[in-house]
Parts: C-alpha cells; sequence; structure tokens
C-alpha cells in the first residue's frame, strides 16, 4: 500500500504522514481537471501565461521556505535546495514570456497555394507521475508549458514528497489558477493505472526508474494514450588525452557529486584515455575525498544523505557486489557512523561487465572510473549501456571531441563542461532512458493537437 510520508533522511526520523486519497477523491480529482480544461483552454493564451507567470513569482516569494521544505523530505543540502527552486521559477517565467509565440500558428507554403495554418491545440486533462531527487523542477518542466498551451494537471509525486508536492498546489492557487488548472493526487499505483485509463485524461508524463516506466507506458499503450517518459541514466563522461585536467576533474565531481549523485543525468561512468588516466583518476579521488559530508541544512556541508534508507542499502549493495567480484575501492566504499540514510563518497575502479556496477544505474555519490588505451576504446565503452540520456566530453581538440560527441548513443552531449539543465535546453534520451523531449520549445511540443486547417478558395 502506497504511504505518503516525511520521513527526515538525516536522521530516519518520522515527520508526518498524510492520508491517500480515497477512490472517491481521485474520481474527484479527474473530474475537477477534465471541466476545467474546457474553460481554461478557451483563455486568450497571454492570459494563461501571465498566471504561470505570477507562478513563478510565488517561487521567487517563497524561495527560503520552500527550499527547507525539500531539504527535510528528501535530504538536498540547502545550497542545491535554493537552486533548484530558483531553477524552478525560471522555468516558470520562460514559458510565461516564450509561450505564446511556441503555441502560435504556424503558416505552411504548400504545393497549390491555398492557404494553411498548423494550430497548437491542447489535449485535455493530463497526468504527471514525478519522482523524488528534485520535487519542483520535475513538476515545472511538465506543468509549465501545458498550462500555458492550454491543458490541465493532475499531479501525482513521489510518496516521500508530500510536503512539496502540496506546497506546488498551494503556489498555483496563490498565482491565481483554477482549481482544477492543477490537481495534486496522494494516489496508489493501482490509482494511477487507473486515472491512465480513464478516458477523461488524455496523457500521462512519468519522470523515474525504468520498471516505473515499463508499467505506465503499458497501460498509456493498451489506452492509446500519449505519454513522455524520462527514465534513468548511467552517463559517459569522456576524458580525452589532451583534456584540461584540471577542468575535467572539477566538472566531474560537479557532475557525479551533485545532488548526493541522486540525478539522472549525473555522469556515472568515467571513462579517460590514456595517458591521462592516471593523473586524472589521483586528482578526481583527491577531490572526493575531500567532500563534506552530513547535515544537508549545515552550511558547507557538500554531500547530504541519499533519499531514505533503502537507497543508500541500495548504492551499498552495488558497491559490495562489485568488490566481491574484484573492484577496487579507491575512496569512500562504506556508511559513515552516523544516523541517516548517508553514503561515503566513493571511487571505483576495476569494474568489469559481470558486476552490477557495469550495468545498473548507480543512484548515489559513487563513481566508476575506467581505463581505456585510445579514442575508438572509449566510444564502445561508452555506448555499452542499455540506457542513452546525457554525457560529458572533454579535449581541447574540439574537432575531435566533437567527432566522439557525434559518436555517442545518447540524447544530450556537453563537451568541456558538466551536464547542466537549464530552461530553454532540450531534454530527453534514447534506448532506456525514455521517450519525448522537455523544456525549451520542445517542452510545448508533446501533449499538443497539431491541428491542420487547409482553406481553399470560395465559390465566387
Amino acid at each position: 500500500m502506497t504511504q505518503y510520508q516525511v520521513v527526515d533522511p538525516a536522521t530516519n526520523i518520522l515527520v508526518r504522514r498524510y492520508p491517500t486519497a480515497g477512490d472517491a477523491g481521485i474520481d474527484h480529482a479527474v473530474e475537477a481537471a477534465a471541466t476545467e480544461f474546457t474553460t481554461w483552454r478557451r483563455r486568450p493564451v497571454q492570459e494563461r501565461a501571465d498566471a504561470v507567470r505570477a507562478v513563478a513569482r510565488e517561487f521567487e516569494s517563497r524561495r527560503a521556505e520552500l527550499a527547507a521544505i525539500i531539504t527535510r523530505e528528501m535530504g538536498k543540502t540547502t545550497r542545491e535546495a535554493l537552486g533548484e527552486v530558483d531553477l524552478s521559477a525560471a522555468i516558470f517565467a520562460y514559458y510565461a514570456e516564450h509561450g505564446p509565440a511556441f503555441a502560435a500558428d504556424r503558416r505552411l507554403d504548400i504545393r497549390g497555394g491555398d492557404d494553411v495554418v498548423v494550430r497548437s491545440e491542447p489535449l485535455g486533462a493530463l497526468l504527471g507521475v514525478m519522482p523524488w531527487n528534485y520535487p519542483y523542477y520535475q513538476v515545472a518542466r511538465f506543468a509549465a508549458p501545458n498550462l500555458v498551451l492550454g491543458n490541465t494537471i493532475l499531479l501525482k509525486h513521489a510518496p516521500n514528497c508530500p510536503e512539496s508536492a502540496q506546497a506546488v498546489e498551494d503556489i498555483m492557487r496563490a498565482a491565481g489558477l483554477p482549481a482544477g488548472a492543477y490537481v495534486n493526487v496522494y494516489a496508489t499505483n493501482e490509482q494511477v493505472a487507473r486515472v491512465i485509463a480513464d478516458p477523461r485524461v488524455q496523457g500521462v508524463s512519468l519522470t523515474g526508474s525504468e520498471r516505473a516506466g515499463r508499467a505506465v507506458g503499458e497501460v498509456a499503450g493498451r489506452h492509446l494514450k500519449k505519454y513522455v517518459l524520462e527514465l534513468g541514466g548511467s552517463d559517459p563522461f569522456v576524458v580525452l588525452p589532451d583534456a584540461d585536467l584540471e577542468a575535467a576533474v572539477a566538472a566531474a565531481v560537479e557532475g557525479r557529486m551533485g545532488n548526493a549523485g541522486q540525478a539522472c543525468t549525473a555522469s556515472k561512468r568515467f571513462i579517460v584515455v590514456e595517458p591521462l588516466h592516471d593523473r586524472f583518476l589521483a586528482a578526481f579521488a583527491d577531490a572526493v575525498r575531500e567532500l563534506t559530508v552530513g547535515d544537508p541544512a549545515d552550511d558547507g556541508v557538500a554531500i547530504g544523505p541519499l533519499a531514505g534508507e533503502e537507497a543508500a542499502r541500495t548504492v551499498i549493495a552495488q558497491v559490495d557486489d562489485a568488490v566481491a567480484r574484484g573492484a577496487t575501492v579507491v575512496t569512500g566504499g562504506g556508511r559513515p557512523s552516523r544516523a541517516g540514510a548517508f553514503v561515503e563518497p566513493t571511487v571505483l575502479t576495476g569494474v568489469t561487465p559481470d558486476m552490477r556496477a557495469y550495468r545498473e544505474e548507480i543512484f548515489g555519490p559513487v563513481a566508476v572510473v575506467h581505463r581505456v588505451p585510445d579514442t575508438e576504446a572509449a566510444i564502445r565503452l561508452a555506448n555499452d549501456t542499455p540506457y542513452g540520456l546525457g554525457s560529458v566530453v572533454f579535449g581541447r581538440d574540439l574537432a575531435a571531441a566533437q567527432a566522439v560527441a557525434d559518436a555517442l548513443d545518447v540524447g544530450m552531449v556537453s563537451v568541456n563542461g558538466s551536464s547542466q539543465t537549464q530552461e530553454d535546453l532540450p531534454f530527453g534520451g534514447v534506448k532506456l532512458s525514455g521517450v519525448g523531449r522537455e523544456l525549451g520549445e520542445y517542452g510545448m511540443a508533446e501533449f499538443v493537437n497539431r491541428k491542420v486547417i487547409r482553406l481553399r478558395g470560395g465559390a465566387g
């Protein structure tokens, strides 16, 4: 049974439980979103954009309060929590400014000279199923473009993030959105399946695990519903022989250890071409060793706890499996001697295909460093994964780095910098990393009816 509750992962102490919605409550929420759609879609697009701009201002004005909530819920450091609130506000502001142009009519020049317009129309009530690692940002990138477009939103958040889920709905009300335009639901997995199947709901967007993506995609496909899936990643970080070592190490630490390693686009496999491997490994391990682990609310702490005990145990099991099969722990590898769901920042080498750490996504502060003889071997290893989300390539020769970027089977590549999300940059992957794109103009191109209107000459 799904249980919505806040357990502070820094202490493992239960803070508060929230009641799961009953079936009648879920039906009421679906009806509210479906009914409001008939009105919301007819509001002028600029009016919807102004409402979304007000949401951005609410995020800005409640910045400290919102950050404290997610630090308490899932252990994000205060600095990172404030950054997430800022990014979420920027996403809402971006779609408020650019959304009307993205949704504007497009004229086509076709054979025969008829006047043809492609009109972007909303689909209806949509369901969002969101994860715990970025409780505000994940909601913003789904909700902001669709609210401007004219869709209405049902939002089911992760069971360990009920407080932030309610906070977002409160912001929507404070910003002046009607109650049915955005509805928070504390739903069970079984209820989620019924909502997807409900004919009043026209699509679903999920950010989460591959397992969750398969389950949602199966139900959505069975009922012919549009879906977007943003799933896991095991992102490669390729270091070429001519890379700027200092810059590469700094980006590696940021890209792997941010949010305690709990990001789908975190760099997880560091593939270093000879002869730079030994120098990179030594510098990287030294930098990781210096990271401070502790209470995420304390200034100066770089690594807070993982989101919960189950997450921490999973990461340690992956590390232990690798070590038992011959991998080497360069630094870390265990859990600090303190209460809470903490895992030491860890660097592993000697990871081979028979180990869980080779194939599975490690969702925590654990980096795997591989040594390869040449660039071609680096590309083969980078692509030897069922995932294809983000990636990083470091090298001074930009033409050579571009060639590696072109060869990677991923949705996103960052050359000479860590993978970073911003509101105007498309986000998404291939293979088991998902289906569809979010953010930028692409974020308004998924749950939309591209209606073609062809005007022929009159009967003159």
